[in-house]
């Protein structure tokens, strides 16, 4: 990870190695942190940000059901969203901004005046399984470690302590020689990757794990099914056996860090053609499209991440 220069934390924008928290952090100790990752895709030399508001969306509801009450709206996040790209000189970059809780109880279950530290930088990431894995696709494995089962803990929730399973899975795979694994849900369906929805193509048909199998219901998952629909294609959500994999004609991950990456094997065993699929393609130009101007934005994802910033510039110089 490249150091930008500024975060924006607390309510302030700070030096990247001065943006730090207290080591008895209740967060540090028991996870009790949500987060969320945003894209800002370059659009004829404009930083364009992509589905920002739901991202931010998300987050709140995450925090809901772990009833952190997150101290600023959130159209001061989305304005430090904006802020950390423009301050530290971005076209393009991902975002991460996370609440947790902060410093002043160690007990498991968090005090009421236990203070919510929020938080939002910006870097420089590319593709998250390698510029390759986008065109040859990914070898995966299907991970020994099952995804959480239902009402233990929210996995349709973007918090910090559900991303140890996502650790052992990924460690896994990783060890075994392969770019990432697959968890199933407790009943032995599939579920997700590591940190990725999963889609399989079957006789020109995308089907996909729904949200009771233990998955997070990702931004660029609903992206690629609404631009699927668009394109003519019958999405199905159903829940899937571990077979389904081996046997699919064409297999990829969403997500915002994966974007749209094809799955070459699984287990060893080549999918299909063995590389990138055509329809696999075909949703990956209507994706990348959105930000080349090939692919019209009908859904108005896109939005511009330094109009904000400029015109507060405008007021302050103004008064």
């Amino acid at each position: 990870m490249q150091a930008t220069e500024f975060i924006w934390h607390n309510g302030k924008y700070k030096p990247w190695h001065e943006a730090t928290a207290h080591v008895m952090t209740h967060a540090l100790h028991y996870g009790s942190s949500v987060f969320e990752g945003i894209r800002v895709y370059e659009k004829q030399g404009r930083p364009m940000g992509f589905r920002v508001r739901e991202h931010l969306q998300r987050l709140y509801d995450s925090a809901r059901v772990y009833r952190i009450t997150i101290p600023w709206d959130a159209n001061t996040l989305f304005e430090a969203c904006c802020g950390v790209v423009t301050r530290n000189g971005l076209n393009a970059a991902y975002l991460r901004p996370i609440a947790f809780r902060g410093y002043g109880s160690i007990g498991v279950a968090p005090k009421g005046d236990l203070p919510v530290d929020v938080a939002v930088a910006a870097i420089e990431w590319g593709a998250y399984l390698g510029e390759e894995a986008r065109e040859k696709g990914a070898r995966v494995c299907v991970s020994s470690w099952n995804r959480v089962a239902p009402n233990t803990i929210p996995a349709g929730v973007k918090a910090g302590g559900n991303y140890l399973s996502s650790q052992l899975i990924s460690m896994e795979a990783h060890r075994l020689g392969y770019d990432e694994g697959i968890g199933l849900a407790a009943d032995g369906t599939l579920s997700e990757g590591a940190g990725e929805n999963l889609f399989l193509v079957k006789n020109g048909v995308l089907v996909t794990p729904p949200q009771a199998s233990s998955i997070l219901a990702g931004i660029t998952r609903d992206t690629v099914i609404r631009l699927a629909h668009a394109m003519g294609f019958e999405v199905r959500e159903l829940p899937l056996t571990r077979e389904a994999l081996y046997t699919a004609d064409e297999l990829f991950f969403t997500g915002t860090a994966a974007e749209i990456t094809p799955v070459a094997s699984v287990d060893d065993l080549d999918i299909g053609c063995g590389s990138r699929g055509a329809v696999t393609k075909q949703l990956q130009d209507a994706f990348f499209g959105l930000f080349s101007g090939a692919t019209e934005d009908h859904f108005g994802w896109l939005e511009p991440m330094d109009e904000p910033v400029q015109a507060a510039a405008k007021v302050a110089s103004a008064t």
